[in-house]
């Protein structure tokens, strides 16, 4: 799984994290080094000591007195605390992945030892909040079904997120890779079409070419990076008097008749066979673009990532607008 030399220098910096724990110059021993870790990689996935210590039953006092030692032992803050918020320092956010990484790498090994095949732990999962909300959160019964030792954390967000940086397994974004520090798999296609209500259509007909949408009320999508919607002939920029950064806003908005949207066919499949929204400009379409589902390239993928990797492959060849097949 290594085989890669980056992976292999990233297998020797975990060994030597994870050797420096079994180094004491105050008489500590590694599993109290261990415990500190585990205790602070805990406390800021559920973003409470209380949280943590009904976790491994041994008071919220004996957690913080944790984390203050590990903060001593590395000589600098981790964590900002409040009554009510925990928040990571940049030296703690840092720490944080290499750190639940170390621990990862020492649950597999021993998970290995004893021969466990079975996929087990908690998978952290992040994808756009449209795709998560409409198609993972109808599918992850059955996974969870599946697959009963694996808890699912599911982080719906349109904004970027750095896997490494927050411990995420697998993030499920479309377009192109771009970080070398990612391996993709894709796992579907997603092609987006320009739709609008029969009430919109009425009232100011239907663009003939591309260039007419400049004429037209298009919702803006602003998390949307060049601001143009792409066609065979080329980018058009697009303007409006409403612009959202949330995609099911503005498939909302489309059903309301306030303007021409720009949707990934798959959120629009039922209304275009219901005949409640109408594909415009089909003729103009661009290919679909790959869905992929990202994991760190020199971090260790558990067998509970590799199997969810399966699995949404399986939902994604199985859904409408996901699977390659134009709906149009």
């Amino acid at each position: 799984m290594w085989g890669e030399a980056g992976g292999r220098r990233r297998q020797a910096g975990v060994i030597s994290f994870m050797l420096s724990l079994h180094e004491s110059k105050s008489g500590l021993g590694k599993m109290d080094k261990l415990m500190w870790m585990h205790c602070f990689v805990r406390a800021v996935e559920t973003g409470s000591f209380s949280a943590v210590a009904r976790e491994l039953q041994i008071g919220q006092p004996n957690v913080s007195r944790h984390i203050a030692s590990l903060e001593k032992l590395l000589g600098t803050r981790l964590l900002h605390r409040s009554t009510r918020h925990l928040a990571t320092t940049p030296e703690g956010q840092a720490y944080y992945a290499q750190a639940k990484h170390a621990l990862d790498v020492i649950a597999q090994a021993e998970s290995d030892a004893r021969g466990e095949e079975h996929p087990h732990g908690l998978l952290r999962v992040a994808c756009a909040e449209s795709l998560g909300t409409e198609v993972l959160m109808a599918a992850l019964p059955r996974f969870l079904s599946r697959y009963p030792d694996v808890q699912v954390e599911l982080r719906l967000s349109d904004s970027y997120i750095d896997l490494v940086a927050e411990g995420v397994d697998i993030a499920i974004r479309g377009g192109a890779l771009k970080d070398s520090a990612l391996r993709a798999r894709r796992v579907g296609t997603s092609e987006r079409i320009c739709v609008a209500s029969k009430a919109y259509l009425e009232r100011h007909g239907a663009p003939a070419e591309p260039p007419d949408l400049m004429q037209h009320e298009c919702i803006v999508y602003t998390l949307l990076g060049s601001g143009g919607w792409p066609f065979s002939t080329g980018e058009v920029h697009v303007g409006g008097r409403l612009r959202l950064n949330n995609l099911e806003g503005i498939r909302r908005a489309v059903l309301g008749g306030l303007g021409i949207g720009y949707l990934p066919s798959w959120m629009v499949a039922g209304e275009l066979d219901r005949g409640e929204v109408s594909a415009l400009l089909s003729a103009y379409a661009v290919s679909g673009t790959p869905l992929n589902a990202l994991y760190a390239a020199e971090r260790l993928l558990p067998q509970r990532a590799s199997v969810f990797l399966e699995f949404i492959s399986g939902v994604f060849a199985g859904t409408r607008g996901l699977n390659g097949v134009p709906l149009v």
